[in-house]
């Protein structure tokens, strides 16, 4: 195989998944399911034939081991994948409301994932790929936070391209302002931007409540070439500036999908997005590919176990209609 075009940087965690809309305190049943914003999008590059390398950690214990199987079986090369001996792997007990919405409790004090370390991806592997993308978690704890922002900067340094997900979650923070502080500070150093109106209001850039046109040009103006600004089911948006190679702004009415489970979509849609930007589509098709990579997800449970490939995309794509065109 030839070394991958993209590398992926960041946690992998066990996601646990109710049996029932609730509360965590009304569910009495949990399906363990690997997940992990940055391993979602690593196993669904793989699965959109796009395979990176991917850089996590995670503990020598049986999650650990199951975490590993899982990547590897996802054809994943385990050359950035570390085990670690003294730390726990991380877990996220997931809860739904009626509409599949989730909210996440992680158990991460001191995890595997905190301790990355940066010098890991050394610099003969940054020459060799295209891309980097990073997500926000890790920047909840050191040393893992440290490892992220330099891996963003000697990325710049080996023109890659740079791709962000902030993934704002709140209960990870204590401090609501570091987390806008910190992301302040790395958007200048990112040039491909996946946010939601949510992440994008936590790191104080533009406000929730924006028309999406406002929001991406509010996050360009911090740094990014170009947003991609997905908005659940009214669909994704996107700006790309005069720096970007595929200037323009557009917009996708995503899919008429009735959602199973939502958990890990904004991870397909990166993956999606990844994946074309990276093979030189334009915004427009991208953003109705990452779409529907996304929306095929929530038709099933789980993050990782619900990727689909590029065939199963294909035949979505023909047989389910735009959203307000059913």
């Amino acid at each position: 195989m030839a070394d991958p075009e993209i590398l992926v940087a960041g946690e992998t965690l066990i996601d646990f998944l109710p049996d029932r809309p609730g509360g965590l305190d009304a569910v009495e049943t949990f399906t363990r399911r690997p997940g992990g914003a940055p391993a979602n999008v690593a196993v669904g590059l793989a699965t959109l034939e796009a395979t990176p390398w991917f850089w996590t950690r995670v503990g020598s214990d049986p999650f650990g081991d199951l975490l590993a199987r899982t990547l590897g079986e996802h054809g994943l090369p385990d050359r950035f994948v570390e085990r670690d001996p003294e730390a726990k792997t991380t877990l996220a007990f997931v809860s739904h409301d009626e509409d599949a919405d989730r909210a996440f409790t992680f158990y991460r004090d001191g995890t595997a994932d905190t301790r990355m370390e940066p010098g890991l991806v050394d610099d003969e592997a940054l020459e060799t790929v295209s891309w980097v993308h990073l997500g926000g978690v890790t920047l909840a704890s050191e040393p893992a936070r440290e490892a992220t922002i330099d891996l963003a900067a000697r990325a710049r340094e080996h023109g890659c391209t740079v791709s962000f997900d902030p993934n704002a979650r709140p209960e990870l923070w204590s401090d609501r302002e570091e987390f806008a502080t910190l992301i302040g500070e790395l958007l200048p150093r990112v040039d491909v931007l996946k946010a939601t109106p949510e992440d994008l209001a936590e790191a104080d850039v533009g406000d929730s409540g924006n028309e999406p046109a406002a929001l991406v040009r509010a996050a360009c103006d911090r740094g990014p070439h170009t947003t991609l600004l997905t908005l659940g089911r009214e669909g994704a948006a996107a700006l790309a500036t005069e720096d970007s190679p595929w200037t323009g702004e557009t917009s996708h009415p995503g899919y008429a999908v009735e959602p199973v489970d939502t958990t890990g979509a904004g991870d397909a849609f990166t993956a999606g997005a990844l994946a074309a930007l990276s093979a030189g589509e334009d915004l427009e098709e991208t953003l109705g590919f990452a779409n529907a990579v996304a929306a095929t997800t929530t038709t099933a449970e789980g993050a990782m176990t619900a990727l689909p490939d590029r065939d199963a995309v294909a035949r979505f794509r023909e047989a389910t209609p735009l959203a307000g065109d059913e």
